[in-house]
């Protein structure tokens, strides 16, 4: 079977799965626009909205090109400002992160229906870290006890759930343990760790391609203490009680957006390093993130 069959196996089996009625996408169709349009579309805040806009913007003008419908852009202030958002009908889809879509699953109805993938076809992964700044004195993550740390936000994967995980697995209490910073997005706890604000913190793969095309990553200038296994990208989920007709369009819309007709350079902006397409990502990709969920005992309802 060819990798193009395959996809269109794929994006057919998710549609099933979402309910979706099967046959080809209608041509534009405004009239099955939510409340008559504009769409709503949020984007969690994983970097600075001054470097996100330019290239959401332009990933919007296509969508809304292919869709036939027009598309509102929003960057929230957090990664729960999104999910309130979409819990109170003011979001009808939305980029999250895999912690994030857990509880936006739970609390706001939001199905996953698309991730990032590569020109295999696949989705891409990518890993959280623990590092230090070279001359920080840290050595090993033990010596973190007691360190200031910076985290991006309580609601990210990266950010928080997993560099949590590893300092719990050292005996660390993410918590207590350290003196936390929530600096509000990986860039920012980035830059607390470049500027010697924190001793210790979260840098996430994804952050890493990100600082290295701008010119302000430099290998030598980083320990790594700690390193994840591979993690599911963000999920691109709709809320759940859009109409059928319309999650269907849009499902079949993302399987075909052509990420060629944007410029390199936006692309390298997407928080997946060398993506190309969006490709089908169920609900259960997701399982993972909430085993860890339960093994951490975070309790969801006080991220949301």
């Amino acid at each position: 079977m060819s990798k193009t069959a395959s996809a269109a196996l794929a994006w057919a089996a998710l549609a099933a799965v979402l309910g979706l009625q099967a046959g080809p996408a209608r041509a534009q169709a405004p009239t099955d626009c939510p409340n008559g349009g504009p769409v709503r579309f949020g984007v969690e805040p994983f970097e600075a909205s001054a470097r996100l806009l330019p290239a959401y913007d332009a990933l919007v003008k296509l969508l809304s090109a292919k869709l036939g419908c027009p598309i509102e852009l929003s960057i929230p202030s957090s990664y729960n400002a999104e999910i309130e958002a979409m819990r109170n009908g003011k979001l009808d889809f939305g980029e999250f992160g895999p912690l994030g879509y857990v509880l936006a699953h739970q609390v706001a109805h939001a199905d996953a229906i698309a991730t990032f993938g590569d020109e295999t076809g696949k989705p891409i992964a990518y890993y959280a870290s623990i590092v230090t700044w070279r001359g920080s004195g840290l050595t090993s993550l033990k010596d973190v006890a007691n360190r200031s740390f910076a985290y991006s936000d309580p609601a990210s994967t990266s950010g928080y759930l997993f560099p949590s995980y590893g300092l719990r697995m050292h005996g660390i209490d993410p918590q207590t343990g350290v003196h936390p910073l929530f600096a509000g997005s990986h860039t920012a706890s980035f830059e607390a760790l470049r500027n010697h604000k924190a001793d210790a913190g979260e840098l996430n793969s994804n952050e890493v391609a990100s600082a290295l095309s701008a010119g302000e990553y430099v290998a030598g200038d980083w320990l790594t203490l700690w390193k994840s296994d591979a993690i599911p990208n963000d999920a691109i989920a709709l809320r759940r009680d859009l109409p059928n007709g319309f999650k269907q369009r849009l499902t079949q819309v993302l399987a075909n957006l052509p990420f060629s007709d944007l410029p390199p350079e936006i692309v390298k902006i997407f928080p997946a390093d060398k993506t190309t397409r969006f490709v089908p990502m169920p609900d259960s990709a997701y399982d993972g993130i909430r085993d860890l969920v339960k093994t951490l005992h975070v309790d969801l309802s006080k991220l949301s």
